[in-house]
């Protein structure tokens, strides 16, 4: 009897939804979210979709509490992407050299799917941004997967061995922020088995090119020195450094947002 009424309180229970702490499923993969401190929970939120770096996960994502405090009182919902083994499948990555990166760009668009439908989210006002590893993934989804996102923000990260030569429309906003002595995504790239870590500055000339992008000015924002161009379209393609190495902290992310809500005034 005890048996058959745990059954029936088990089944009685209602299911946990996914959120900071639980895992969303997606296919065979996950994500995490949390919406911002003292959301009604139907009022669409704007969002940032993290990509974590090399051996990173959602959940440690989620114990940044730094970064969370910080989307929350911007009134971000903060998306925590996962990658596979803590990697991503990138193209001239280490371990996948040949691929096209089509697995990934298929799991975002599930992420943003299955989080917009289960959350209050504003699909028109997705930020993708990511450190290190997951800097590479944001160029990547910059160039090949742009129409999902209202604007780009890789830190200290870029493309595997060199850019594509041309990107997908449409031309995107890209705020790139990196420390002037990064030695582990170092600016000029470095060797790694096979393949190479990418020079950020082709990267940057070659988006340039691809957005019509006019020449730069210099501007210094707190502890960051931006160059700045912007297109006829009024996008903007900032290069930002600080002094240091591998690093980041949330303050440079503010600033990344901040322009890119300016931009695309919301």
């Amino acid at each position: 009897m005890r048996f058959l009424l745990a059954l029936f309180l088990l089944a009685a229970s209602p299911v946990v939804a996914c959120g900071p702490d639980t895992d969303c499923p997606v296919g065979d993969r996950i994500y995490r979210i949390v919406m911002p401190d003292g959301h009604d929970g139907t009022t669409p939120a704007p969002a940032l979709i993290w990509s974590h770096g090399y051996r990173g996960s959602a959940a440690g994502v989620m114990r940044n509490g730094s970064l969370r405090k910080m989307l929350s009182d911007a009134g971000f919902a903060l998306i925590a992407a996962q990658g596979v083994n803590g990697s991503w499948n990138l193209p001239y990555g280490p371990r996948t050299f040949d691929s096209d990166g089509s697995a990934e760009f298929a799991y975002f668009d599930a992420v943003i799917a299955d989080a917009t439908a289960r959350h209050a989210i504003d699909p028109d006002r997705i930020i993708a941004a990511g450190f290190s590893a997951g800097g590479m993934m944001v160029w990547n989804l910059a160039c090949s997967h742009p129409g999902k996102f209202a604007g780009f923000i890789p830190v200290s990260g870029t493309f595997w061995l060199r850019p594509p030569d041309i990107c997908k429309t449409p031309v995107s906003s890209i705020v790139h922020i990196h420390g002037d002595a990064d030695t582990t995504v170092p600016l000029k790239g470095r060797a790694i088995g096979r393949t190479r870590q990418g020079e950020v500055d082709q990267a940057l000339a070659m988006y340039a090119a691809f957005g019509e992008f006019g020449p730069p000015t210099t501007e210094t924002t707190g502890p960051l020195t931006c160059d700045v161009q912007t297109n006829p379209q009024s996008d903007v393609l900032h290069f930002c450094l600080f002094e240091g190495g591998h690093s980041f902290r949330t303050e440079y992310l503010g600033y990344a947002i901040d322009t890119l809500r300016s931009v695309n005034q919301f």
